[in-house]
């Protein structure tokens, strides 16, 4: 999603560490590697084979920056130093496939939402393409807002951005912003 890339080119900076959660075919790994610059790293997931692959001949010379991981998204922290600046989930299935079995799920977004922001920091942000036109969607989708719905308000700033003149189910956007205040 094009509004999502804009908005992240607002809190990367060179240098720093991000977050594909939702490797695919590459396109947002190849983005965040050029936005981290040669100094940065991205640390991609998914849990399918020829996606790695994929995204890995892709990447060209960037993938000196790039971490491919062969794992699910909810072991983030196994993998991730705390103090990323952004991560990015594409939710549904590996676009341009046939085969479209392996999707994301209800209960393991979640689980890595709440992974990466214990590891975002203050003033990072997670964007969250929300694709529900497909068979299990429109279970993931609420569960991804009720999941936004209870974030605290002093601590998280969530937008919902959606276009609502396209038929057939066109993707959302969802845009979780970790804020600088303290809690108290």
């Amino acid at each position: 999603m094009p509004h999502s890339k804009q908005l992240l080119k607002e809190v990367i900076s060179e240098g720093d560490i991000v977050v594909d959660a939702t490797m695919g075919n590459g396109n947002d790994t190849i983005f965040l590697a050029q936005a981290v610059g040669p100094t940065g790293k991205v640390y991609a997931f998914d849990i399918q084979q020829q996606a790695l692959e994929a995204t890995q001949v892709r990447l060209g010379d960037l993938y000196s920056r790039t971490e491919l991981i062969l794992d699910s998204h909810t072991r983030i922290k196994d993998y991730v130093p705390e103090g990323i600046t952004a991560a990015v989930f594409n939710l549904g299935f590996l676009p341009n496939q046939h085969e479209t079995a392996v999707i994301t799920q209800p209960d393991t977004t979640v689980q890595a939402l709440e992974a990466t922001l214990q590891v975002l920091k203050p003033g990072g942000m997670i964007t969250i393409a929300v694709y529900d036109g497909h068979p299990g969607g429109v279970e993931e989708r609420e569960a991804v807002l009720g999941f936004a719905r209870k974030l605290h308000a002093k601590r998280y700033q969530v937008v919902r951005y959606e276009v609502v003149n396209q038929q057939n189910h066109p993707p959302f956007l969802l845009v979780i912003e970790k804020t600088s205040r303290p809690t108290t």
